[in-house]
C-alpha cells in the first residue's frame, strides 16, 4: 500500500528529475528521449552506453549529465596506450612512512565519463568490469568501495574501426542501455548554432541536483511495485532472445535484472509507484538490443539485433487486467506526468 511517505517520494522524484531534464536539454537540442533515457539509467543504478557517429554530442550528453548534479565527475580519455592502473589506480611506495600508499585512480568518481571507449585494449578495458558491476575496486588484495551513486557513461564511435578494439560481451552486458543520438532536425539544428555559436552552453551549466538527492530519488524507485504478470512479461521477452534462429547469442540474466529496474525508474519517472507492461515496451530494445550478437545468415540479410527485438515485442503476448494477469490499478495520482502521458492501465499492442 503505498504511504504519504512513498507519494512525497514520487512528488520529489519528479520534481528534481524534471529540474535536471531541462538542464540537460539546454545543452542537447531537440532530443527529448535521449535525456529521459540517460535519465531513467541514472536512477536505476546502472551505465550508459552512448554509441552514434562523430559530431552529434555524445561526449557533451555526458558532460551536460554530469555537470547538472552536483557530484564528482571524472572524464577517462580512452586511448590504445592507456593502462589499467591509469583507471583503477596504483600502490606507490612511501619512502617516508616505509610502506605502500594507494593512489585513487579515475574511476573513484560518481559519475565516470568513458570518451571513445573501444580505443582501449581489452586488457584496460576490462579494469572496468568490476567496478561496473560490484562498485568496487581489488588492488594488490585490497577492496576499496566506489562512492555512491555511481555510475559510468560511454561514448564510442560504431563506424570508426581503425584503432578501435571491439567492446568485448562480458563489459557490453554490464551497460544497462545503449542509445543512439541521431542527427536533429533542422529546426533543431538552427536552434544549437543560436545557442552554440558563440560559447559552449557548458561553461554556464550550474548543478540543479545534489548526490545525496539522487540516492534518495534511487531509494524511491527501489520502492516501484513490480506485479507478477509485469515480471514474467518481462523474463518471456528476455528467454526469447536466447532461442530466436537468428540470434547466436541471447540476453543474460542481468539483462533480465536490469530491463526490470530500467522500467522501475521509467514508472517513477511518469509518477507511478507501479510498473506498467509499457515500461518495459518502451525501454526493451534499450537494454537488450547491444547486448545481442546477429547470426551470419542474419547479418547476411540485414537483420538487426533491434530488428530482432522489434519482432520479439510485437510476437509477445501483453499481460492485461481483463485478461487475468495481475496489473495494479492507481491508487493515487501523485501530480504531474514526467517524460510521458499518464496511462490508467495496461493496453494490448
Amino acid at each position: 500500500m503505498t504511504t504519504y511517505d512513498d507519494r512525497a517520494s514520487l512528488t520529489d522524484l519528479t520534481t528534481t528529475a524534471e529540474r535536471v531534464r531541462r538542464s540537460v536539454e539546454g545543452v542537447i537540442e531537440g532530443k527529448p528521449e535521449v535525456v529521459r533515457l540517460s535519465l531513467t539509467v541514472l536512477l536505476a543504478e546502472g551505465h550508459l552506453l552512448i554509441e552514434d557517429v562523430p559530431g552529434v554530442g555524445k561526449t557533451m550528453l555526458a558532460k551536460a549529465l554530469a555537470r547538472s548534479i552536483d557530484c564528482s565527475v571524472r572524464r577517462i580519455q580512452f586511448t590504445p596506450d592507456l593502462l589499467p592502473s591509469d583507471i583503477t589506480g596504483v600502490s606507490i611506495f612511501d619512502q617516508q612512512r616505509r610502506d605502500f600508499e594507494f593512489k585513487p585512480g579515475a574511476i573513484f568518481a560518481q559519475i565516470v565519463i568513458g570518451d571513445e571507449i573501444n580505443r582501449a585494449s581489452p586488457k584496460t578495458q576490462s579494469a572496468l568490469l568490476e567496478s561496473m558491476e560490484e562498485r568496487q575496486v581489488t588492488i594488490d588484495g585490497h577492496t576499496y568501495e566506489l562512492p555512491d551513486p555511481f555510475m559510468v557513461v560511454a561514448t564510442q564511435n560504431p563506424v570508426e574501426m581503425e584503432g578501435t578494439y571491439p567492446l568485448p560481451e562480458a563489459q557490453r552486458d554490464r551497460f544497462m542501455a545503449r542509445v543512439s543520438i541521431g542527427y536533429p532536425s533542422a529546426e533543431a539544428e538552427l536552434q544549437m548554432l543560436d545557442v552554440h555559436g558563440g560559447v559552449s552552453p557548458l561553461d554556464d551549466l550550474q548543478p540543479v541536483a545534489h548526490a545525496h538527492d539522487i540516492v534518495k530519488l534511487i531509494e524511491a524507485v527501489r520502492a516501484v511495485h513490480v506485479a507478477e504478470a509485469v515480471r514474467r512479461y518481462a523474463v518471456q521477452l528476455v528467454g526469447a532472445t536466447r532461442n530466436h534462429p537468428d540470434l547466436r547469442l541471447g540476453a543474460s540474466p542481468r539483462a533480465t535484472l536490469h530491463l526490470l529496474r530500467a522500467a522501475k525508474a521509467s514508472a517513477a519517472l511518469s509518477g507511478r509507484d507501479y510498473c506498467l507492461p509499457d515500461d518495459v515496451q518502451a525501454l526493451v530494445v534499450a537494454v537488450l538490443a547491444h547486448r545481442l550478437l546477429p547470426t551470419a545468415q542474419a547479418q547476411l540479410n540485414r537483420r538487426t539485433a533491434e530488428q530482432v527485438v522489434l519482432e520479439i515485442l510485437q510476437q509477445t503476448p501483453v499481460p492485461t487486467a481483463s485478461g487475468g494477469a495481475a496489473v495494479p490499478a492507481p491508487q493515487h495520482q501523485p501530480g504531474a506526468v514526467y517524460g510521458g502521458r499518464q496511462q490508467p492501465g495496461a493496453r494490448r499492442l
